[in-house]
């Protein structure tokens, strides 16, 4: 190669390597609905007078706080809460993968961008045949050979290949920050709604130890009329009956506290054994009476999973781009020095020295339809991931439809409970005064006992329900990501919520 093919190659190289070959990514159109339910929401939910009870606004256009499980103004809940995002495993895991994301971006860049020198010592001793020289009576030899070099390579971009594999992955690194905060999300979500469905089987727990004491009184009292012959056997026996149905659900109601129990402690990162994990009751937690309610057109931005699909939909595009490039030349730089001796002491001298210096330019021409057929490949992974991205979306816009409804409708639920129980309760005490004068049957006793005992575990159940839905909006909203500081978010992607 001549020095003019050389100096050419080194003057067309910067050019020749400024063109990209596959699609410039372009962010996927953002849905603008009006509303993210069919009809209307009312501006205040239903109250009820009782726990969990208060009206909720719905705030039109309100951002998310980033820490909105301090809204249910709880104190444990919140010491909860953090323990849990800084010792769960889960979001260990997440910021290990988006580490491990980030250097793989930084190797491949330091490889697109720079050269590669290296450093090259090497001493053989070695024979070698000189039969091929075609010189009688010259007889080959052993010797050393000492090699001390430094060469330096260079793959020119020509087409654009290795960027885009850049572009690919950053975009990975994004994903896996998006996937990071998703965790985050979820883990918070996760321990509000342990505390709260917690707060549900301890209520339960606690009216139905109450109300099989009422029915033991009871069963006390039907115990000595029957040995004084006031009522038949059968009254007892029914009694009894009942007792022990009562009793039969405190067991079922202790495994499932004992497993969220579990699922507590696990989720701050700690063993099930751990004792120390704070107990919940519904008093102790307030209802978030203003729900912040960001506007449709924001929740795309807003939402990690919406996030993490969009970059691996971008991840997908660039991929296309390296395919592409694949199918055109790639062009190589090289070049070394060095010094090459059969002694030691005489590697260093100037008849030792060696340099070269060249260019090598790889065309495919046939690799029986290899390339292209990974060139329609990735176009197919990226159609599968904009179809993905599309359901992500719809998804999402449900996900908020759904706990909105929810949260409508739970408010009318408990108001409906409250009346149920006071009805119930009512009921319960005029038929135990009519009992007792005899103006009541037996078995219209027992059944205001049972309505009574389903009534107030409804309620707790409604009760739990609100506070439970209260924290999927939160959630389905994207939980505020953006309002904290941006540790593992990508640069600037909290200034793109809306």
């Amino acid at each position: 190669m001549t020095a003019r093919t050389l100096l050419l190659l080194a003057v067309t190289a910067p050019a020749v390597a400024g063109c990209v070959v596959g699609p410039d990514f372009r962010r996927p159109e953002t849905p603008a609905p009006d509303r993210y339910t069919p009809e209307p929401l009312p501006e205040r939910t239903a109250s009820a007078p009782t726990e969990g009870g208060a009206a909720q606004r719905f705030v039109a256009a309100e951002d998310v706080p980033a820490q909105w499980w301090t809204l249910f103004r709880s104190e444990p809940l919140d010491r909860l809460v953090r323990e849990a995002l800084a010792q769960s495993p889960s979001l260990a895991a997440a910021e290990a993968r988006l580490r491990q994301a980030q250097e793989l971006l930084l190797a491949e860049t330091g490889a697109v961008y720079y050269p590669a020198i290296a450093a090259d010592a090497a001493v053989a001793r070695q024979r070698r045949s000189v039969a091929s020289l075609g010189i009688p009576g010259l007889s080959g030899g052993v010797f050393n050979l000492y090699n001390v070099s430094v060469s330096v390579s260079y793959a020119l971009d020509t087409a654009g290949g290795l960027r885009r594999l850049i572009e690919a992955l950053q975009a990975q690194v994004d994903f896996e920050a998006f996937r990071r905060e998703a965790a985050y999300l979820t883990l918070a979500g996760n321990v509000v709604t342990a505390a709260v469905t917690e707060a549900s089987l301890r209520a339960q727990i606690r009216a139905t130890e109450e109300i099989l004491a009422g029915i033991e009184n009871q069963l006390a009292i039907a115990e000595k009329q029957l040995a004084i012959g006031a009522i038949a056997r059968t009254d007892v026996l029914t009694q009894r009956a009942e007792a022990a149905q009562v009793r039969a659900t405190l067991p079922a109601l202790e495994r499932r506290l004992a497993a969220v129990r579990h699922q507590l402690a696990v989720l701050l990162g700690r063993l099930p054994s751990a004792g120390d994990v704070p107990a919940f009751t519904l008093a102790a937690l307030a209802l978030p009476t203003e729900l912040p309610l960001s506007l449709p057109s924001a929740l795309v931005r807003q939402r990690p999973d919406v996030r993490a699909a969009e970059a691996l939909l971008h991840a997908a595009s660039a991929q296309i781009g390296v395919a592409t490039a694949n199918l055109y030349p790639q062009l190589t730089l090289s070049a070394a020095y060095g010094t090459e001796a059969t002694d030691s002491d005489a590697l260093f001298e100037s008849n030792t020295r060696f340099w070269s210096i060249g260019a090598s330019l790889l065309q495919p021409l046939f690799n029986g339809g290899e390339l292209r057929a990974r060139r329609r490949a990735a176009i197919a992974a990226f159609d599968a991931a904009a179809a993905q991205y599309r359901q992500t979306v719809l998804a999402a816009f449900q996900d908020v439809a759904d706990v909105l409804r929810a949260l409508e409708t739970d408010a009318r639920t408990l108001l409906e409970q409250q009346r149920a129980f006071a009805a119930a309760e009512e009921a319960l005490g005029l038929v135990r005064r009519q009992y007792k004068v005899g103006a009541a049957s037996y078995l219209q006793l027992l059944d205001a006992q049972r309505q009574f005992q389903q009534a107030r575990i409804d309620l707790v159940q409604a009760q739990a329900a609100r506070f439970a839905d209260t924290a999927a909006l939160f959630q389905a909203l994207g939980g505020g990501w953006w309002n904290r500081p941006p540790a593992a978010v990508p640069v600037d992607a909290a200034a793109e919520v809306p």
